[in-house]
């Protein structure tokens, strides 16, 4: 596992399933409560998937364009990251 892909990783992680908790809850009860947390977690789990993705050392744009699709970016960066270096392109 490469460490400096760590934060994309994780951060990925976490914008996905906090945008899951926030349709969950809009679909079904609606809890302001929910909302109030969840929304702060996932727009700041965004940014960081954005930041992260642009600072990797093997981006290119197609790769720091993913990252701003929300929910799903990161990890679409993520896999074309990883694709690129088992290939043996080189940053």
């Amino acid at each position: 596992m490469n460490r400096t892909r760590q934060p994309l990783r994780v951060s990925a992680a976490v914008e996905l399933a906090s945008l899951v908790v926030l349709l969950a809850n809009v679909c079904t009860v609606h809890l302001p409560a929910i909302s109030s947390l969840a929304g702060p977690v996932h727009g700041c789990a965004y940014l960081f998937t954005v930041i992260a993705g642009a600072r990797d050392p093997g981006r290119t744009r197609r790769t720091t364009a993913l990252t701003l699709i929300p929910g799903v970016g990161g990890l679409l960066a993520l896999r074309r990251l990883t694709a690129r270096e088992a290939d043996g392109v080189t940053p």
